[in-house]
C-alpha cells in the first residue's frame, strides 16, 4: 500500500531502509527528523512510503516541487521486495501527484556509485540530460 509519510510513525523505519539501501541513497543531515519535518510543511503529499501486508515500511520516495520543476529523492525499496514493481509504482504515484500540481518536468540524480540504476529509470522513460550539476553546502 502506498501512502503519505507520517513522521512519527515512519521516520525510524525510513532511516533504516535508506541506510540499508546500498549505493545511491546517501543519508545526510537533510534526512534528520527536524529537516524532514520542515520538508513536510512544504510538500507533504509528495513524500510517499509503501507498506507490506504486515504494515512494515518497505519503500520510500521523496518528491519536491518548487512551482516550476520537480525533484526526486530517496527512491528506495527493501532488498527482499525489489523486482516486483514497487519502485515503479512509487515513481508512478509521485509523477501523478507532481502532474496534478502543474509540474511538467522533473529531475533526479544518480550517484556515481550506482550507475546500474539508470537501467531502471530508462524503463520508466527517463533519459540523461546534457548538463552537469553543481552544488554548494550552506553551513
Amino acid at each position: 500500500m502506498i501512502r503519505p509519510f507520517d513522521l512519527d510513525r515512519d521516520y525510524e523505519a525510513a532511516l533504516r531502509l535508506w541506510r540499508a539501501a546500498g549505493p545511491g541513497v546517501n543519508v545526510s543531515p537533510s534526512d534528520s527528523r527536524d529537516a524532514l519535518a520542515l520538508k513536510l510543511t512544504r510538500d507533504p503529499d509528495l513524500f510517499l512510503v509503501a507498506d507490506d501486508e504486515a504494515g512494515q515500511l518497505i519503500g520510500t520516495v521523496i518528491g519536491g516541487f518548487d512551482g516550476r520543476r520537480g525533484l526526486v529523492y530517496h527512491l528506495a525499496v527493501a532488498a527482499g521486495h525489489r523486482g516486483r514493481g514497487l519502485g515503479t509504482a512509487l515513481m508512478a504515484e509521485l509523477e501523478r501527484r507532481l502532474k496534478a500540481k502543474g509540474c511538467h518536468k522533473y529531475y533526479l540524480l544518480i550517484t556515481p556509485d550506482n550507475p546500474s540504476v539508470a537501467d531502471f529509470y530508462r524503463r520508466l522513460d527517463w533519459d540523461f540530460m546534457p548538463m552537469q550539476i553543481m552544488g554548494k553546502v550552506i553551513e
